[in-house]
């Protein structure tokens, strides 16, 4: 059997080095005359993730109902990221901030991930969970694309939407996209949320509070002001 990814080992740790070069670099080319390009390439490279992990699924065996939809948070923080790339729409620059601190970043930093590399799918979840936290600062600084007023709210209302959403894909067909239905085998933020289902609501009301928190620079710089 191939080897199975252990948090924190060489694998994880060289993921996490990678995502601090490409976050350096992209603030570098943020200053140059390369900026729209190094935007479009990181925007292209996130929507095209999705596709691609389509093929590697099905490379791997893998695809089934559980992988086969871009239904989990970090897909629609990608999708968010590589749309607020494109377009610098700020609606999509707010989803994308709060949706890759408040989430995805969780993801780079305690991973539910079993395969180690060299496999694709090792590389599809640290380019998704190491590419959007990236986007997300990087549209609040170099695009200064920052949270508006009702930023918290908009986006709230959005995640509540997509969560009601879930919940019903997820009854339907018995699967666990956003994780509803059981908690991640690894250790993460949900084993102190409390028990089954209670931790989806417990999960609503962390990311409220998460929410309010990545606000409270730009509401203060804004009093300021």
């Amino acid at each position: 059997m191939p080897p199975a990814f252990h948090p924190y080992g060489p694998s994880h740790q060289a993921a996490l080095l990678a995502t601090l070069v490409l976050f350096m670099a992209m603030l570098v080319l943020a200053r140059t005359r390369y900026a729209v390009i190094a935007q479009r390439v990181l925007g292209s490279m996130l929507l095209a993730l999705y596709p691609v992990g389509l093929a590697v699924h099905a490379y791997y065996g893998s695809l089934t109902a559980q992988t086969a939809l871009p239904l989990q948070f970090c897909d629609i923080a990608a999708i968010a990221g590589g749309i607020a790339l494109w377009t610098r729409r700020q609606f999509w620059c707010e989803v994308v901030y709060f949706f890759g601190l408040a989430g995805t970043l969780q993801g780079l930093l305690t991973p539910a991930l079993m395969d180690e590399c060299p496999d694709l799918r090792y590389f599809l979840f640290f380019l998704m969970h190491g590419g959007v936290p990236v986007t997300s600062i990087y549209v609040v600084t170099a695009m200064r694309h920052r949270p508006q007023p009702g930023a918290v709210m908009r986006v709230m209302g959005f995640s509540l939407a997509w969560y009601a959403v879930i919940a019903v894909i997820n009854f339907a067909f018995g699967l666990n996209y956003a994780f509803q239905s059981a908690k991640p085998p690894q250790a993460s933020l949900f084993d102190h949320l409390g028990p089954w289902p209670w931790y989806n609501f417990s999960a609503i009301a962390l990311g409220l509070v998460f929410y309010s928190v990545l606000y409270l620079p730009f509401a203060f710089r804004k009093r300021a002001a």
